[in-house]
């Protein structure tokens, strides 16, 4: 007979790990499926500083690799496989990866949204070194610098008030003339002194030598292109949810992202969604790491209901 985990943990980011620990800890015979290394994008942070207990700072990967420490030391087993397809129609849910066929009676999926990049050449190679996607985490390194933040929606404008607060200058690049951010968001962006919009405008090209020195703008109505030095450019233009191959197994918002509440339940008996996939409205560690306990929680709930 094939072997059925208790919990099937899918993603080794900050949600993943959490989950581990608290169901290992519980007693649940558990494993995670992980498809590179522990800390999905918490592990390409080079500095978090908002994560309590790190008075210092911790840089991502090693926060990762301790997660993952603490969750195999009560017994989480880790599996290096990438998910394919899954099966959630049964008590006993199955999940199809690289790796084979996992049998379990509950799954976290966990598998976190990476950031939308702009496609540019060097863009890739950049990153961490003045191509950054995420403000909060790396917007300290800028204090009295010049940055610009491409993106016009609310994580956009967030970024660019944070920033607004740290930086000398911050450019907001946008396509459009207005901004689709929500007025309580982009009110405080247009009284800020040191913000400057550039409306109608794409990012073309990324100036560097062995770090980002600046970018090539280009009008979009006029094809007029411009050059504007920076220490930093960060890219706001959305993410990209993991769940492709959870299409018609769970409900998934029009963006992507799979439907679940402050309980992680989703719309399958059993499953739950924890960390940046799930329908949240701020996507941090700190927020991932408490969704991953909230699973356990109800997965122990609805384990204890399925066997009685």
């Amino acid at each position: 007979m094939e072997h059925i985990f208790d919990m099937i943990i899918l993603g080794g980011g900050p949600a993943g790990y959490t989950a581990a620990l608290y169901a290992s800890r519980a007693g649940l015979d558990t494993v995670l499926l992980e498809k590179m290394s522990p800390g999905g994008q918490m592990a390409l942070t080079d500095v978090i500083d908002n994560y309590p207990g790190f008075e210092e700072g911790v840089d991502g990967f090693t926060l990762g690799m301790k997660m993952q420490t603490g969750a195999e030391r009560f017994g989480t087993k880790t599996e290096y496989a990438e998910v394919t397809d899954v099966d959630f129609s049964d008590i006993i849910k199955k999940v199809y990866t690289t790796n084979g066929t996992y049998y379990g009676k509950t799954v976290v999926v966990a598998t976190g949204a990476n950031p939308r990049n702009l496609g540019l050449d060097k863009e890739i190679d950049l990153t961490g070194k003045g191509v950054h996607y995420c403000a909060h985490c790396d917007g300290r390194f800028y204090k009295g610098k010049t940055v610009a933040v491409v993106g016009g929606g609310n994580s956009a404008v967030s970024d660019a008030l944070y920033l607004s607060r740290l930086a000398e200058k911050v450019y907001v690049i946008h396509r459009r003339d207005t901004l689709r951010a929500e007025k309580i968001y982009h009110e405080p962006l247009l009284k800020a002194e040191n913000v400057e919009f550039l409306w109608h405008n794409t990012v073309s090209e990324i100036l560097s030598d062995d770090r980002l020195t600046g970018v090539i703008i280009k009008n979009v109505n006029t094809q007029e292109e411009k050059e504007i030095e920076l220490d930093a450019l960060f890219v706001s233009i959305g993410r990209e949810p993991v769940t492709d191959f959870l299409k018609g197994k769970v409900d998934i918002d029009k963006a992507g992202y799979v439907v679940a509440d402050e309980s992680t339940k989703t719309s399958a008996e059993g499953v739950f969604a924890a960390g940046d996939v799930r329908t949240k409205p701020l996507r941090q560690v700190v927020t991932a790491v408490a969704d991953g306990a909230v699973a356990v929680h109800f997965a122990e709930e609805y384990i204890e209901r399925t066997e009685t």
